[in-house]
């Protein structure tokens, strides 16, 4: 733009510093306050803006210097410790026990020592062993530090004022943490040729003009990271669909991951490879006694539920043992045990711990969604239809195949896999029908599904992610770009 058009955009605080200015005589911020009558900070603001638009030359002089920092400005206030202490002993007759001084100048601990100490090395006060302990005294040397003539309670004082001092007691002030160094920044702006030329066409102007097509800063508005919107949208339809949501547990039971779940304590995913133990404490409290035996049970001999179970002898104190959660069913587990409504369904978001290869479909630690039903009639199919149901309409998931899988918890069982469009066939979920050997020992004989959902995972489509890893990320530029994700 010419330079008329660009006086015309100019501010009012703009036009009054420009005013202010000569290209002859550089002009602190502070001059340029004075002569336009504008406060300091806009003078400062109007500065940089016309530095910008290349109309002034504005000159930074960096000058080194000291100012006080908390610790000085309460010796200030309330008064050095060492005059503190001198002052405590005067007022207790010049003579009296460190304890009583203690009490009397209510200093603690370090700054008693550190203050003792600069009052011997000055000579205001002898030190002696006493009947009482020790003793102090005041000599006479004192009077120049309780008259206010204290060369170092001076310096504070000039710091504050923005005064200069004394090498020697700028050192000591350091040395105490009393001050901190700080750089003072000063400023002094003139007028260039560009600047004398726009100020000389202000007087055509008659009206600001502004450029509405120009670019306007980005606004970042307030909202959710995109895997928490996902998480509360999967609750949000799930409690809407009648489910229930169950408590989430981080640390439980093996009684609880395992032993309910129909697991033998021999297995091989109960070893330390395939699952994380605490180190402390490292047992837990199982439930009533009637629950214990009927579990027992069902693994020695198979109870009351037609199974011959697992003909071993079963440990209460294996059972016990606690572990960061491995699998989200922990929670099916423990509401079958509490007790759960006939017809009912559940639900969990659950955290879960387990040793494996981080890659970009893999975590040591995730989230696991499980449910389970009850009722009358519920079978199989309820199950496919729950799993292909979540997959495609709140994973958007557009290919889905079910596998014939292995659950020591579940007969029949099914692997759902759903097809990511970057990473290829990713397994998403698995469940079955649960045995009888799980329910029948806790007093549920109609039918009972359940599923574990590698809710992780489903999000990656959803969200269009490509590494599981950065759902977690903290990249403030995909969560300000991300879009509000939909139910």
């Amino acid at each position: 733009m010419d330079l008329t058009q660009l006086a015309a955009s100019l501010s009012e605080i703009e036009k009054k510093t420009l005013k202010a200015l000569d290209s002859s005589n550089e002009k602190s911020a502070k001059d340029v306050s004075t002569q336009s009558g504008l406060p300091i900070d806009s003078v400062r603001r109007a500065l940089q803006w016309l530095k910008e638009k290349e109309l002034i030359e504005l000159k930074e002089n960096k000058e080194e210097c000291i100012k006080l920092s908390p610790a000085g400005k309460s010796s200030l206030r309330k008064g050095l410790p060492e005059k503190m202490f001198v002052q405590a002993l005067k007022e207790l007759s010049g003579k009296e026990t460190l304890d009583a001084v203690k009490k009397k100048s209510q200093l603690n601990t370090p700054e008693l020592h550190a203050s003792m100490g600069l009052a011997k090395k000055n000579a205001w006060i002898s030190i002696q062993k006493g009947e009482k302990g020790v003793e102090l005294e005041l000599t006479g040397l004192e009077k120049d530090l309780l008259e206010g003539n204290y060369a170092l309670e001076k310096a504070l004082e000039a710091v504050e004022a923005g005064q200069e001092i004394d090498g020697t007691e700028r050192a000591k002030l350091l040395k105490r943490g009393l001050a901190e160094e700080s750089i003072k920044v000063n400023r002094k702006a003139a007028l260039n040729l560009r600047g004398e030329k726009t100020l000389q066409n202000l007087g055509n102007v008659t009206k600001r003009a502004y450029n509405v097509q120009g670019a306007v800063p980005k606004i970042f508005i307030g909202k959710r990271q995109p895997y928490v919107q996902f998480l509360n949208q999967l609750r949000k339809k799930l409690v809407n669909l009648g489910f229930k949501e169950m408590k989430e547990r981080l640390i439980v039971q093996e009684f609880y991951n395992f032993d309910v779940l129909f697991q033998p304590q021999n297995h091989p995913a109960r070893t330390w490879t395939d699952t994380y133990q605490l180190k402390q404490p490292q047992y837990g409290k199982l439930p009533k006694a009637s629950v214990v035996a009927k579990i027992k049970a069902a693994h020695e001999n198979g109870g009351n539920t037609g199974s011959r179970g697992w003909r071993y002898n079963w440990s209460e104190k294996i059972a016990s043992k606690l572990m960061p959660t491995a699998h989200g069913t922990t929670a099916d587990a423990r509401q079958l045990v509490e007790g759960a409504e006939i017809p009912g369904k559940y639900f969990v978001i659950n955290r879960c711990y387990r040793p494996d290869v981080v890659d970009a479909s893999h975590l040591v630690e995730f989230n696991q969604f499980d449910g389970f039903m009850v009722g009358k009639g519920i079978n199989f199919r309820h199950l496919l239809n729950i799993l292909e149901t979540i997959a495609v309409e709140v994973a958007g998931a557009e290919e889905v195949k079910f596998f014939p899988d292995y659950y020591p918890f579940t007969e029949p069982s099914v692997q759902l896999s759903a097809k990511h469009p970057k990473l290829g066939w990713i397994e998403l979920a698995g469940g079955g029908v649960l045995r009888p050997e799980i329910v029948k020992p806790l007093g549920i004989d109609v039918g009972a599904i359940a599923w574990g959902m590698g809710i992780d995972r489903l999000a990656m489509f959803k969200l269009g992610v490509k590494d599981i890893r950065y759902l977690f990320a903290k990249d403030l530029k995909w969560m300000r770009e991300s879009r509000m994700v939909k139910p």
